[in-house]
C-alpha cells in the first residue's frame, strides 16, 4: 500500500509546490484515495460494473482494482470539471516494471505535443520517462462478451491495455497516463542514489511541477 498510494502522494506534493511557485495558469489535483479491504461487499470476478460515464465494466481481475477507482475520477476530471490537458499517475501494472525497470516511467497518451512535452521535461529532472505504444489493436484485449470492457487484459502487454482501459473514461481530452510502478523506485532492482531510494523517490512530483510551469508558459 506504501507503493500503490505513490501517485495520489505526488499529486499532493506537487500541488504543495505549484502553489508556492504560484504559475499563471489554473491546476487542479484530484487524489483518488478510498480503502482497499476485504469484505463480503467485495466484488468478484464476472460481477459487472458500471462506472459514473455509464460505461459497464466485467471484473476479470480484482487486483486490477486502482484502475476502476481512477477511472472515476478521470471522468471527474474531464466531465465535471471539464479539464485539459489531464495527466494522470499510478503504480499500475508490474508489466510495467518488466518492460522499463526502475529508470523510466511509461508515458501512454493521446496526444503527440504533451507526450513530447513529458519526455523533455522528464530529460530535465531525471524523472525520465518514455512513450509507450497505443495502437488501436490493444484495444481488442479488454473488449468484453457481458460488458462494454473488460478490467484487465490479461499477461500480455498489460501495461498497454491497462492504459487503454484508462483512456476509456478520458474522453478528445489531451490525456496522458504515467505509470510510475517501476520508477516510484519501490519494486524490481531499485537501488539508492541520491533523492532515489528503495521506499519511494517522489516521482512524478517534479514532473507534474515542470509541467505545469511549462503550460503556464503557452
Amino acid at each position: 500500500m506504501k507503493g500503490d498510494m505513490s501517485g495520489g502522494a505526488a499529486t499532493i506534493a506537487a500541488m504543495q509546490a505549484i502553489a508556492q511557485l504560484k504559475p499563471k495558469i489554473n491546476v487542479t489535483g484530484i487524489a483518488a484515495a478510498t480503502e482497499n479491504l476485504p469484505s463480503g461487499k467485495a466484488f468478484k470476478p464476472g460481477d459487472i460494473l458500471k462506472a459514473s460515464n455509464g460505461k459497464t465494466i466485467e471484473v476479470i481481475s480484482t487486483d486490477a482494482e486502482g484502475r476502476l477507482v481512477l477511472a472515476d475520477a478521470l471522468v471527474y476530471a474531464t466531465q465535471t470539471l471539464k479539464l485539459s490537458p489531464v495527466v494522470d499517475a499510478a503504480t499500475l501494472t508490474g508489466a510495467m516494471v518488466v518492460a522499463l525497470g526502475n529508470h523510466r516511467t511509461g508515458v501512454f497518451s493521446n496526444d503527440q505535443p504533451l507526450t513530447d512535452l513529458l519526455f523533455k521535461i522528464g530529460e530535465e529532472t531525471g524523472e525520465k520517462n518514455w512513450a509507450m505504444p497505443m495502437d488501436a489493436e490493444y484495444a481488442e484485449h479488454i473488449k468484453s462478451d457481458w460488458a462494454d470492457i473488460k478490467n484487465s487484459g490479461g499477461r500480455p502487454a498489460g501495461s498497454i491495455t491497462a492504459a487503454w482501459f484508462i483512456r476509456n473514461f478520458v474522453g478528445e481530452t489531451p490525456w496522458a497516463h504515467l505509470d510510475i510502478a517501476g520508477s516510484v523506485g519501490l519494486m524490481g532492482d531499485a537501488k539508492e542514489s541520491g533523492y532515489k531510494n528503495k521506499w519511494g523517490n517522489g516521482t512524478p512530483t517534479r514532473t507534474f511541477v515542470n509541467l505545469a510551469l511549462a503550460l503556464a508558459k503557452k
